[in-house]
């Protein structure tokens, strides 16, 4: 069915009407929408928001903005008398994961996932190790844009914070990463790693190989003008033809902050985060170790899956689109496992937090443990229904509007649904990281998914791209 109300736009936040919280914190292009005095704003008004005892966390990905950023966001927090723990290029996970074992007062990444490498973005965590949720987002925008806060007096000399570079705090992380694999080996299993010129680059590989895996490292170094370019895991075309014709078993393509993974097979057929999600969750249901045989993932992910699971025993939860929403349903379900089809996987053994590594051993050394090869362990996955995706390009009014005011494009959208009955779905919903409306169609036929994504990407762009 239609999507009624998922991830409007995000919210312009202080003096720019461009800087946006969206579905995963603040995001805009750097330098222009993600100003250094922004940012130098933003980091003393989430200070007010994290006032638990300990240092602020600041970690990166490889952008070339993000020490700007990074060194703005610093002098907001010090500014705030606050402490800053600068962990430098890391994962985002590495963040929570820090903030849960140091008693952090909270943390701030400094990366915009998939986004291309002249964005940048902030996404804020609390003492607890979590996304702030909408509520201190806006009291932080109020902040942001209530003039009287900007006006509040200097902090006295003494009232300053320091900050600390420690960069050695990777290796705690990287630490919690492997007690968490069950099986311990990898030895002699060929791997393909395509570490997308980001936040991956920081330890990936090292991890891998800890465990004895051969591996091929595929955009290996960080580097912020090339991150997510034709690489990682929102193109997989190199990674699929290096695994083919290296004969490797599998391989993993990570975003540029390495919270999320998706896979290839050693026929090079993509298991995504639906894959993961059915096959983990199989796993530990088989083992008893799934509560109440639950699976949280968002309203993205494959029908196919859904029916799949249910036959299965199984309970499959939907959100909305956003690792928040899947967080906040596992919490309030006593879900173990969730996630979104892009890749953003969370379990509750380990730390309720998107993570791309972890997931990638974790789907690795069960695969190997079990002596199959990735490509047979992918065919016990469920049979997935044709399904189709297109984005469009929004205009700044666009952005501004809700598509659900947009009569022909609910027209349309009622007309597929019909025709398709109880065997397809159409999904609109505006993008909440990037200024997109995405367009989903899902039916038993390659045939029907083609003709209503394109009829319906068509109306989308007559009636709403350019209102």
């Amino acid at each position: 069915m239609a999507n009624n109300g998922m991830n409007p736009v995000g919210r312009p936040i202080g003096t720019t009407n461009n800087a946006t919280f969206g579905t995963d914190g603040v995001r805009g292009h750097a330098g222009t929408v993600l100003t250094p005095s922004l940012v130098l704003e933003l980091g003393y008004c989430t200070s007010q928001v994290l006032q638990s005892e300990g240092p602020i966390l600041i970690g990166q990905d490889s952008r070339k903005s993000g020490d700007m950023l990074a060194a703005a966001l610093t002098a907001g927090l010090t500014a705030a008398g606050k402490e800053v723990w600068k962990i430098g290029l890391c994962p985002t996970p590495t963040i929570p994961y820090l903030i849960k074992t140091l008693g952090a007062a909270g943390g701030l990444m400094v990366s915009a996932s998939h986004n291309p490498p002249e964005d940048n973005g902030i996404k804020i965590f609390d003492s607890n190790g979590i996304k702030i949720d909408s509520g201190t987002q806006l009291l932080i925008e109020k902040n942001l844009t209530d003039e009287l806060s900007k006006k509040k007096s200097t902090p006295s000399f003494s009232d300053f914070g320091k900050a600390y570079q420690r960069n050695d705090l990777l290796k705690s992380y990287q630490t919690g990463i492997l007690s968490s694999v069950k099986e311990k080996s990898l030895e002699g299993v060929s791997i393909v790693l395509d570490l997308c010129w980001g936040s991956a680059t920081a330890c990936g590989a090292e991890l891998f190989k800890s465990l004895g895996a051969d591996l091929t490292v595929l955009h290996g170094k960080p580097d912020g003008s090339r991150i997510n370019v034709n690489c990682g895991s929102t193109k997989l075309d190199r990674l699929r033809a290096t695994v083919i014709k290296k004969g490797a078993g599998m391989g993993f393509a990570f975003d540029g902050d390495a919270d999320r993974v998706l896979a290839v097979d050693e026929k090079g057929r993509i298991i995504d985060g639906d894959h993961v999600l059915y096959l983990w969750g199989s796993t530990l249901q088989d083992r008893g170790e799934l509560p109440e045989n639950r699976l949280v993932a968002t309203v993205m992910s494959n029908l196919g899956f859904e029916r799949d699971w249910a036959k299965r025993g199984g309970i499959l939860e939907r959100t909305p689109v956003g690792d928040q929403h899947v967080h906040s349903t596992m919490v309030s379900t006593g879900a173990t496992l969730g996630g979104e089809q892009s890749g953003h996987i969370l379990s509750a053994k380990h730390g309720l937090c998107g993570d791309g590594i972890m997931t990638a051993l974790q789907v690795a050394t069960i695969c190997n443990g079990k002596k199959l090869t990735l490509s047979e362990w992918r065919d016990e996955s469920f049979h997935a229904f044709p399904q189709k995706l297109v984005n469009i390009s929004l205009t700044k009014a666009a952005q501004q509007k809700n598509w659900k005011d947009c009569e022909p494009i609910i027209n349309a959208v009622s007309k597929a649904e019909a025709a398709m009955g109880e065997d397809g779905r159409v999904l609109l919903r505006a993008s909440g990281t990037e200024p997109l409306f995405r367009v989903m169609v899902e039916a038993k036929s390659q045939e029907e998914v083609d003709s209503w994504t394109t009829h319906l990407a068509h109306v989308v762009e007559q009636n709403f791209k350019a209102t």
